[in-house]
């Protein structure tokens, strides 16, 4: 073997250990933040090395809530792709809609308590940076149906997801919410296979405008972004079932793709399901993982 050979197996050989062992002490602080938490937590974490992966928990399947608005807005995106709508395009929302879902979370219910014609374009917005309802099951009735959406990320390789009901019927019944699962494994796959837009996922107008809604999501600012620096871009979707007369939380969750310093980025999934801890436990557990990947991947 030639010296310059040699060396450069070397530096390789001992280049993929330290980052083995960095990785695995990045795991173990993450079980410590979860030492002793009564939650069931799935946490998916992969940079841009393919060495840099941690999974906890990571195939288990776990309530999305919210977080389905993020899946939903790129089979929406797909169909404005296939010339089936456009983002300009005006939709009604009428007074009937407005009352049905007046128990519902829902700022556009706020801005338009009369009903009022709104954009698609405004209608995913509101969705997934607001995580508005009404929006969330007009744009499902718009694609087709709860189906439709499911069999579009099957499609796209996103298997361990299951989407059953919309807001309306999930929110109606507590145990519904764990009927619309996902894995930690399998968010963290729909970030990256969104953001590098593998295979001309969505085109370059659809693609630049759900990454601006995803980098203005307004929800879970003590979640994922809680302990990072205020200025951090994280491009992100939440989710919170809120709890049961049990005091039991069904999900508190974020996945999202954060941005450093440098330029590089990587991806984290968190969902915290079936928790009795206080809500801001249940934030902070995000926030802490959020912090420790941070550090992790900003002093690679």
């Amino acid at each position: 073997m030639r010296k310059s050979t040699l060396i450069l197996w070397l530096y390789l050989l001992t280049f993929n250990s330290i980052n083995a062992q960095s990785i695995d002490l990045l795991k173990q602080q993450i079980h410590k933040v979860l030492k002793n938490k009564k939650a069931h937590v799935g946490v998916a974490i992969e940079g841009v090395h393919p060495k840099d992966i941690v999974s906890i928990n990571g195939d288990d399947h776990l309530p999305m809530q919210s977080v389905f608005k993020y899946h939903l807005a790129l089979a929406v995106l797909h169909q404005v792709d296939l010339g089936k709508f456009d983002l300009n395009e005006s939709i009604s929302i009428d007074k009937k809609t407005i009352a049905k879902y007046n128990h519902l979370w829902s700022p556009l219910r706020k801005k338009y308590p009369n009903g009022a014609k709104v954009t698609l374009a405004e209608i995913i917005k509101y969705t997934v940076a607001w995580s508005d309802n009404i929006g969330c099951d007009l744009l499902f009735e718009l694609v087709g149906g709860l189906k439709a959406v499911e069999n579009y990320l099957h499609k796209i390789g996103i298997k361990d997801i299951a989407i059953v009901h919309n807001e309306i019927n999930m929110q109606a019944q507590w145990d519904r919410q764990f009927e619309n699962w996902t894995t930690a494994k399998a968010a963290n796959k729909t970030l990256k296979l969104f953001y590098k837009n593998a295979n001309n996922l969505l085109s370059k107008k659809s693609y630049n405008f759900l990454l601006d809604v995803l980098k203005g999501t307004q929800t879970g600012k003590k979640s994922i972004r809680g302990f990072l620096p205020k200025d951090t871009i994280v491009a992100h979707k939440t989710g919170h079932s809120g709890k049961n007369k049990e005091g039991l939380t069904g999900a508190v969750n974020d996945i999202g793709i954060v941005f450093l310093p440098n330029g590089s980025h990587f991806y984290l999934s968190v969902l915290v399901s079936n928790s009795t801890e206080p809500d801001t436990t249940n934030q902070k557990i995000i926030a802490e993982i959020g912090k420790l990947a941070w550090d992790y991947f900003k002093n690679k």
